[in-house]
């Protein structure tokens, strides 16, 4: 059978069942499967006495053995077992099972694995590997033709400066957790409480947590400063979720309220082994009792408050620790730092095995060169004294030629890729357009490794509350009577008399004038009563100012309804178990609560049955428009003025609720209210049973209006996410909201276009669906096979369903599904869930995935996805302090992508190919200068030279190219998303791309070569009679392969400043101004001895000038014919672009976007008439029987 605890079963590595007892603690076994029979206690005392003695052997056989696993494992040794034990007040006997300790750590390394993972990570990377194979052959005595440090010294210097990068980026989160570490919680030692760090609390410590403090781990409620042990938590952190759940400690533990009480409770708690799941939990709690005999208490996750949440409204709370540390249920769903490696360096690996099996060929051709010349001539060569070649001398060859070769694959590279990467990381720190001056927070590259990731995503996982809304609720607008009042009235729509009537909007001020003096003023005064009255939020007044009122509200809509009551003069003030009092001008009104009709994701609304001071009866109802319009009676007359202001508050992504009520005849009441009182005390279907009571008194309802409440989006969200998805990429939202308040914020934020269809998922069993996925997918593909046209589409799925649709067998139709879907909502889910959709993806599309969040919750997913973006928000700083890169806002998500990113992808896409381009056209004539010395190894270039090539000649342009050079400028980019289809489709690097340039390396360098060589052919005759002999050769070819090189970054620079003048051209002048005194100072003090006397006649040839002008004029020449031909006739979109930029043409596409709205106005509003707000984010059940429990006008305890 699968339910949800075989579906958590799947994810969780510990999910064990509460089945076994456990014989050491004088506990027998049952066959009872209730947890309630398991361990009848034979001695009252139990818990005060002293652990029994374990078997002899039992420490030295499995004691340290579980201790050492556990060091390993992250495990604590007592988790081995299957039911954990927990005593209360009895440290001795907890420490003895030794449990987990509460640190934590969300580092990537520490200083064990640091140099493993590092060495892992760097030598993943194949030209790593290559150039240690390299400097290794190169200590080889008589292979190597050049010094033995020229590859071992720069490869160290590589992997100490990018070490130096990887610590100093994870010493950030190092500090990150000892700040969480070293946070205070007070923890009770004897009868007092004393305040502990978070990381030296332990399993089964009580301590005291105050309101606004977070939960320092797992707990168990005992008692709190409100009536009945409840408490208000908020979980956002945990499930996105902001509106408060309450949370009730156990009848017979709610008395302990004074430290002394707490620490004379005896007693143990049997709960399941830690696990990821956040919504359920099972255990039992035995306690002492003052008879001697003790009580076996059940526990629920009624009573479970989870590491991560905040206490809210409530002073304080006494509670037991259960779970510490990774064994916590928000560390259970969070994955430890992985090793993150963009796409652009893993096709620049594969182009190296390749490289490297070209570069292997031409030592292997070298070396047979090599023996069979020497074999062959080895009578014309007897004078240089040659040995024939052997096979051992082939070997020892094909060795010298790959170090000759070796920078064919160059080293530089690597420096000047990190190098890059560093710098593109700060253009994204200090640009000032990501900058949130409310908070002082720029945005944050925490990694400079995955820049030209941005420039590439396709799919975006994003949260909900906090990322896309600002977790603020806002009363904004309402219809009474038919008008429409509103707090901001646009130009235009303010109210005014047309043939007699009043259209329009009126302000909150005019709804005031109108309650005491106009027609309506009966149905204001019912309307603003109804949002006093009907609901379950609870008041409370501050120590310090007595006179403010803070609203303690399960649901965020409920607790902006009553706000706004109170802003217009309606204060809700009091709560007693079968009273409330409200405030209307100076006059305080107590209504009398008979009875509440809860809310339920059936019903979709309330009710509340109140006798006014009037002391009529009168049932006041909110909820879904759909539900409030079938139980109207049949006089009312604003349903038409009504329905339209819904469908106008809808078109905004308002949340809606429509009001009504009914005046209720004594004695219908009194025979209902039996029939209420019959179905509350039915001990099966109670809550079937109730909601068909609550049918019986909910009809014949007179409309009152309707309300509408802003749940309010971050700025800039919907042009945010349209310009996105202009730009190719998907947007899924993954949160732990409710449906409806998911598919709401989706309208608002433009994710869920009015004219989608959507494809809603809430299946009860794993072959149901499977069967709902399959049949939606057949339906899709036979209408596309059709031919006809199909809706765009919009798939929600919660988060029960979504577990069976991440099951092995259904994944793939869930995902074929989603990916035919233009958006994609999953509601409910739990951390670990959006980690597995982020990895499902991963796992089975070749796309590059980016998420975003802002609270621990999100960590997971950040981690799991290619590219991890943290939102600095109300929820804390956890995901952007695990993420790759941090904003403070969602809509800065669009620059740090289509500008930055699209930049970073480009910029390091011509760089790697520049970087090959030039090591391949200067080190390939090495070769064809083979064919000339006899495949001897003789090198045509000086040593030193040949160094100074890639250190110092070529390394500004690079360096330029990948820093400074925009195709097109950031305000092109934000006006024309598509190109950002670009990056997507990889269209700047590829190995189409790659091997292009390489060709046209070798072609370059083939051309170089072979002219020089027949330009020497005969040698250089001097003016005064001599020769020039080969190091003029060398120089001239070496100068003509710069002046190439140089000229081809010239050709494909985009933007020229005044780095580009000084890299490019600026090389050259250096290297011809340079090499005559390095030729000159070298030769006297015997570093470049090959140079001696050579500048005079070098400088002084004209055929030396003539060759390094005219040869990179004729190989350039190619290439500046093939770029004009493509850009004619071939032209790419960036090219159009540039031209518009160019010539600053422009736009058309306003006039367009406002015709297309035109068209598409009518088809809209037919879309939101079957698809309108609705708000009503409320706890299901037991809500009414909770605040039954509170008098605020009584004393709390101070604890």
């Amino acid at each position: 059978m699968r339910g949800l605890s075989s579906k958590e079963s799947d994810f969780s590595d510990m999910n064990i069942p509460l089945t076994a007892a456990d014989d050491q603690y004088g506990f027998e076994n049952g066959s009872n499967s209730s947890m309630h029979s398991r361990y009848p206690p034979d001695n009252s005392s139990y818990s005060n006495q002293p652990a029994p003695p374990p078997p002899k052997d039992a420490h030295k056989s499995s004691g340290g053995f579980k201790a050492f696993i556990a060091s390993i494992t992250g495990q604590s040794a007592a988790s081995q077992d299957q039911i954990r034990i927990i005593y209360l007040n009895n440290a001795e006997r907890n420490s003895q099972s030794k449990y987990l300790h509460n640190r934590i750590s969300t580092s990537k390394y520490n200083y064990f694995t640091f140099l493993p993972k590092f060495l892992f990570e760097q030598f993943s990377k194949y030209a790593n590997i290559f150039f240690l194979f390299t400097a290794c052959i190169q200590q080889i005595d008589g292979v190597s033709p050049t010094s033995r440090y020229t590859t071992a010294v720069p490869l160290l210097l590589v992997l100490f400066a990018t070490a130096v990068k990887e610590v100093m980026e994870d010493f950030k989160r190092h500090a990150s957790d000892s700040e969480t570490n070293a946070r205070l919680s007070k923890v009770l030692q004897g009868s007092a409480f004393v305040p502990k760090p978070w990381q030296d609390i332990g399993v089964g410590d009580i301590v005291r947590v105050e309101g606004g403090e977070s939960i320092p781990a797992d707990l168990i409620l005992l008692s709190s400063s409100e009536p009945e042990g409840m408490c208000y938590i908020e979980t956002s952190n945990l499930d996105g979720e902001t509106n408060l759940k309450i949370k009730q400690a156990l009848p017979e533990t709610v008395h302990l309220i004074t430290p002394l009480e707490v620490s004379q409770l005896g007693g143990l708690i049997r709960s399941e082994q830690p696990n990821n799941s956040l919504y359920t939990f099972e255990g039992t709690l035995l306690m002492n009792s003052t008879h001697g005999n003790s009580k076996e208490l059940p526990l629920d996750p009624t009573q479970v408050l989870l590491r991560g949440a905040q206490l809210r409204n409530t002073n304080w709370v006494y509670a037991v620790v259960i779970f510490t540390g990774h064994e916590s249920k928000l560390m259970r769903n969070a994955s430890a730092t992985p090793i993150k490696r963009t796409s652009v360096e893993k096709m620049t690996n594969v182009q190296i095995i390749f490289l490297f099996c070209l570069l292997l060929a031409m030592s292997v051709a070298s070396a047979i060169g090599n023996m069979v010349l020497t074999n062959k001539n080895i009578v014309e060569l007897s004078y240089l004294d040659m040995a024939p070649s052997s096979w051992s001398d082939f070997g020892l060859n094909i060795l010298t030629f790959l170090i000759l070769y070796n920078n064919l694959i160059p080293i530089s590279l690597m420096v000047t890729m990190e190098v890059v990467k560093f710098w593109q990381a700060q253009l994204i720190n200090s640009d000032l357009d990501m900058y949130y001056e409310k908070t002082d927070t720029p945005a944050l590259a925490r990694t400079s490794s995955l820049v030209e990731e941005l420039g590439q995503i396709e799919y975006i996982f994003s949260d909900k509350t906090g990322t896309l809304t600002c977790n603020e609720m806002e009363f904004r607008q309402c219809s009474i009577a038919g008008l429409a009042y509103s707090d901001v009235i646009e130009d235009g729509k303010q109210a005014h008399i047309e043939d007699g009537v009043e259209v329009g909007v009126h302000d909150f001020k005019q709804l005031d004038a109108n309650l005491r003096n106009h027609p309506t003023s009966n149905v204001i005064d019912e309307f603003l009563t109804l949002l006093a009255v009907c609901h379950t939020v609870i008041p409370e007044r501050q120590e310090n100012n007595p006179s403010e009122i803070i609203y303690q509200a399960s649901s965020p809509d409920e607790g902006a309804l009553v706000y706004g009551a109170a802003v217009m003069g309606y204060q809700f003030t009091t709560r007693r178990p079968r009273s409330v009092n409200i405030q209307v001008g100076q006059n305080d009104l107590e209504y009398e609560i008979l009875n509440v009709c809860e809310f339920n994701s059936t019903r979709k609304r309330m009710s509340t049955i109140v006798r006014g001071p009037d002391r009529k009866i009168k049932l006041y109802c909110k909820g879904a428009d759909t539900v409030i319009l079938e139980r109207l009676g049949s006089e009312n007359e604003f349903v038409d003025a009504t329905m339209q202001h819904l469908e106008d508050y809808a078109t905004e992504g308002l949340r809606t609720l429509c009001v009504a009520m009914r005046e209720i005849p004594e004695k219908e009441y009194q025979n209902w209210s039996q029939i209420y009182d019959r179905a509350s005390t039915t001990i099966q279907n109670r809550s079937d049973e109730l909601d068909k009571a609550a049918e019986l008194i909910e009809k014949n309802l007179f409309l009152l209006g309707a309300t509408a409440i802003e749940d309010k989006l971050q700025d800039g969200v919907p042009e945010t996410i349209n310009t996105l998805q202009q730009a190719g990429i998907k947007v899924w939202v993954l949160t732990g909201d409710r449906q409806e308040t998911a598919i709401n914020i989706g309208y608002s934020c433009k994710l869920i276009q009015e004219d989608m269809s959507l494809i809603i998922c809430n299946e009860q069993t794993h072959w149901e669906t499977k069967e709902f996925l399959e049949s939606k997918v057949k339906a899709i593909k036979s209408t596309y096979q059709r031919g006809d046209e199909i809706e765009p589409l919009a798939l929600i799925i919660d988060g029960k369903t979504l577990g069976y649709a991440l099951e092995k067998d259904v994944e793939k139709v869930f995902l074929e599904l989603a990916v035919l879907c233009k958006a994609v909502v999953c509601c409910r889910v739990s951390p670990l869930q959006k980690a597995l959709v982020v990895k499902l993806v991963k796992r089975n599309l070749n796309a590059i995935l980016l998420a975003i969040g802002d609270g621990a919750n999100d960590v997971s997913m950040i981690q799991a996805a290619h590219v991890g973006v943290g939102i600095s928000g109300l929820e804390g700083l956890q995901a952007a302090r695990s993420a790759d890169f941090a904003i403070s806002q969602f809509k800065y998500l669009k620059k740090l992508l289509l500008v930055h990113g699209a930049w970073s992808y480009q910029r390091l896409s011509k760089l790697i190919l520049f970087s090959f381009y030039k090591n391949i056209c200067l080190y390939m004539t090495q070769f064809w200068y083979a064919f000339y010395n006899g495949f001897s190894g003789q090198t045509v270039y000086e040593s030193w030279t040949i160094s100074l090539y890639n250190v110092v000649l070529t390394v500004l342009p690079p360096l330029t190219l990948g820093i400074f050079d925009q195709y097109v400028s950031a305000r092109m980019l934000d006006r024309y998303p598509q190109m950002y289809m670009l990056g997507q489709k990889s269209e700047f690097f590829n190995v189409k791309t790659f091997w292009g340039w390489a060709s046209n390396a070798i072609f370059h360098s083939v051309l170089l070569f072979f002219c020089v060589a027949l330009i020497f052919k005969y040698d250089l005759i001097m003016v005064n009679g001599t020769i020039g002999g080969a190091w003029l050769m060398s120089v001239t070819l070496y100068t003509a392969v710069l002046a190439t090189v140089l000229w081809k970054a010239a050709l494909i620079s985009d933007l020229w400043t005044k780095y580009a003048y000084i890299s490019i051209p600026g090389s050259m002048v250096f290297w011809m101004g340079f090499f005559p005194l390095f030729a000159v100072v070298g030769a006297k003090v015997g570093l470049t001895p090959e140079y001696n006397g050579i500048v005079g006649p070098l400088y002084g040839q004209p055929v030396f000038w003539l060759t390094i002008i005219l040869l990179p004029l004729m190989c350039n020449l190619r290439d500046f014919t093939f770029k004009y031909m493509k850009r004619t006739f071939f032209p790419r979109t960036y090219h159009y672009v540039q031209e518009i930029q160019k010539l600053n043409i422009p736009d058309y596409r306003p006039r367009m976007e406002r015709f297309r709205k035109a068209v598409h106005k009518v088809r809209n509003i037919q879309r939101l008439r079957r698809n309108r707000g609705f708000a009503f984010s409320q706890n299901e059940s037991g809500t009414a029987r909770l605040i039954r429990a509170y008098d605020t006008t009584a004393q709390k305890p101070m604890g």
